[in-house]
């Protein structure tokens, strides 16, 4: 089992239920789902670029990403629909708790001057957002290996009702938030 699924079971639920006063363990909020989203604009003009970040995305979850498409036309941006337009992978299970794990204990403390993530990035239904800037953070992305430095969303799905929940149960995890 995941040492981050196990602090889970051991340390936060029962936290949680004294903090909250849940009565059964159903009750307390869990993570249902990450999920990583990678923007790629520029696949438009050239189509190596969509292949590149749907390697790096690969490589960085484990898994294979799903290609974003354009719902609708906008000439503005010369965009037409169905074009692909980004890449996105969704985790659950042992998968999102590994991902997790690495995330908080590897990647995150090896962002330039990293002072925590906000807490304002709750979406008031327990959801949580944070975006990062390149995708150099995560170890087995090999510089020389990068064809263009892009960012992503990653969405963290819980079970929370309202934001507070939700920012205990990821402060327990070891989220680390701004002080």
């Amino acid at each position: 089992m995941n040492r981050l699924k196990e602090k889970y079971l051991n340390e936060i639920v029962p936290s949680l239920k004294e903090k909250h006063g849940y009565k059964t363990i159903m009750e307390v909020p869990k993570i249902e789902k990450i999920v990583l989203n990678m923007g790629v604009g520029d696949a438009t003009t050239n189509s190596k670029l969509m292949d590149a970040a749907t390697h790096d995305l690969a490589l960085i979850t484990g898994q294979k990403p799903v290609i974003t498409k354009a719902k609708k036309s906008i000439a503005g941006f010369k965009l037409r629909e169905g074009q692909p337009i980004g890449c996105k992978v969704t985790l659950r299970g042992e998968n999102m708790y590994n991902f997790l794990d690495k995330l908080i204990s590897i990647a995150l403390p090896r962002v330039k001057d990293f002072r925590g993530v906000s807490k304002k990035s709750f979406d008031g239904r327990g959801n949580y957002t944070m975006g990062i800037k390149e995708q150099l953070i995560f170890s087995e992305i090999e510089f020389d290996d990068v064809v263009k430095v892009r960012g992503m969303d990653i969405v963290i799905v819980t079970t929370a009702k309202t934001n507070e929940e939700a920012y205990d149960l990821l402060n327990g995890i070891g989220i680390p938030f701004k002080k």
